[in-house]
């Protein structure tokens, strides 16, 4: 098993694959601020999607960051890759629930398919660390009690099973007697805060508490999960680019276990309004509980959650309150 030591010195040049995404453009921004030169990839042009263009205004034109724009099922990935120390591979098509319809397909083309292109291309040049996004969603249903990362997986979405399969992937390669990269796959647990999609919950109830918009909960609201802030989620993720590591997997949870109706309270205290809610049948594939054993991380990765439920809602509404003053749709 390799175990290619990156952590001699600091990083110099970075590739992040969905760098026009919600955790990309947080990771891009990061990075540029330690004077890290990242190579930025994204199927969605800024020129082209308002939600791209959002997520990477403040650092679309910085020096040191240069944007791609390419599809990793069908472009090519070697020069995107070229005399990089590390690769973020960020890339997919994230969301539980559209992936039990006619999307799968584009499921299985991006989040699998072409991480065996951007693989095969890094084993090649023998780039040294590759940290892949996956998900806590391969956990499935559980008791509610934390889960470990060697728990038995068991994805209960189509989604799911193709985030196994793209860390396992990866793992897979990694793994090969003449391979000379190091994988680590962080399991992320519901990150939120600026620039969060906005199907996602507390975007979601944020916009309704601005707008006086309706917003569905799915089920009774009793829920669980485990709710990370971006900000702890990507210093987890540089983190697991400088570790000497092995091939590992990592959950990364922000230690803030909360129901749905939690979280509606705490953004109706926030933002000082009463939110309009539609209660809804469940839907396939939400599980009832999310909850990360995070002790390998905090072992591994020297990595502890800094930012509270409260906090980083907070943020959030901020965030979003000021997009709404410019006039600005978030996305």
């Amino acid at each position: 098993m390799a175990t290619t030591d990156i952590s001699r010195g600091p990083l110099r040049r970075a590739v992040v694959t969905g760098a026009a995404g919600f955790i990309g453009s947080h990771l891009c921004q990061t990075l540029l601020s330690l004077g890290v030169s990242v190579i930025g990839a994204d199927r969605r042009s800024p020129d082209q999607h308002q939600g791209a263009a959002i997520n990477l205004a403040a650092i679309l034109h910085q020096p040191g960051f240069i944007f791609i724009p390419g599809d990793l099922r069908t472009c090519a990935v070697e020069p995107l890759l070229l005399d990089a120390d590390v690769v973020f591979h960020l890339a997919g098509i994230p969301g539980v629930h559209p992936s039990w319809g006619a999307d799968f397909d584009d499921y299985v083309a991006s989040n699998i398919s072409a991480t065996q292109r951007l693989m095969r291309a890094i084993t090649r040049l023998r780039i040294p660390r590759l940290v892949v996004a996956s998900s806590s969603s391969v956990y499935g249903a559980t008791d509610g009690s934390p889960s470990a990362e060697t728990d038995r997986p068991r994805p209960a979405s189509p989604y799911a099973v193709t985030k196994l399969a793209e860390e396992q992937l990866c793992l897979a390669y990694a793994a090969r007697p003449d391979c000379d990269t190091t994988v680590v796959a962080l399991r992320y647990f519901t990150v939120y805060g600026p620039r969060q999609r906005e199907d996602m919950f507390i975007q979601r109830l944020v916009t309704a508490a601005m707008t006086g918009q309706r917003v569905s909960i799915y089920g009774d609201g009793n829920q669980r999960r485990d709710f990370t802030y971006i900000d702890d989620a990507v210093s987890a993720t540089i983190a697991a680019a400088t570790a000497y590591l092995p091939n590992s997997i990592i959950n990364v949870g922000g230690g803030t276990s909360a129901t749905l109706n939690d979280v509606l309270d705490h953004t109706q205290k926030i933002t000082g309004q009463t939110i309009n809610v539609h209660i809804a049948d469940p839907r396939s594939g939400d599980v009832p509980a999310t909850c990360a054993n995070s002790s390998a991380a905090r072992r591994l990765l020297g990595w502890n959650p800094r930012t509270d439920l409260n906090t980083g809602i907070s943020a959030q509404a901020d965030w979003l309150a000021t997009r709404y003053s410019t006039s600005s749709v978030a996305i």
